[in-house]
């Protein structure tokens, strides 16, 4: 009985820190999806004519615009990961939870000595 419930307990650790990391992820995600609008919103200022072209601003934004879509890319695969790790922990630690020989509260009535 010792051992499952230490098992539960690595296994709880191990969820919250799959939680942890899909919560980066989710940063990381919406720095990534900024950095892009950023770059594509200064393409749409140059084309527009409302700044002007400048060969820097233009690498910069080109930068920002590919280096945001493999940041995002990147950033999906391993949540996926992530995801799945963190749904088979759970899954893990149900069945296990389930293996205990719980007693329900009220169930018996109770005795009077």
């Amino acid at each position: 009985m010792g051992e499952i419930r230490d098992d539960i307990d690595q296994l709880e650790a191990r969820i919250e820190a799959l939680t942890a990391s899909l919560e980066r992820c989710r940063k990381i995600s919406l720095l990534a999806k900024i950095v892009i609008a950023a770059g594509a919103a200064w393409f749409a200022l140059v084309l527009l004519w409302i700044v002007l072209f400048s060969a820097a601003a233009f690498v910069a934004a080109l930068s920002a615009v590919l280096g945001g879509l493999v940041l995002l890319g990147s950033n999906a695969t391993t949540w996926e990961q992530t995801a799945a790790d963190l749904h088979a922990a759970e899954t893990e630690r149900a069945q296990l939870i389930g293996s205990i020989d719980l007693r329900v509260v009220g169930e018996e009535k109770p005795t009077l000595h």
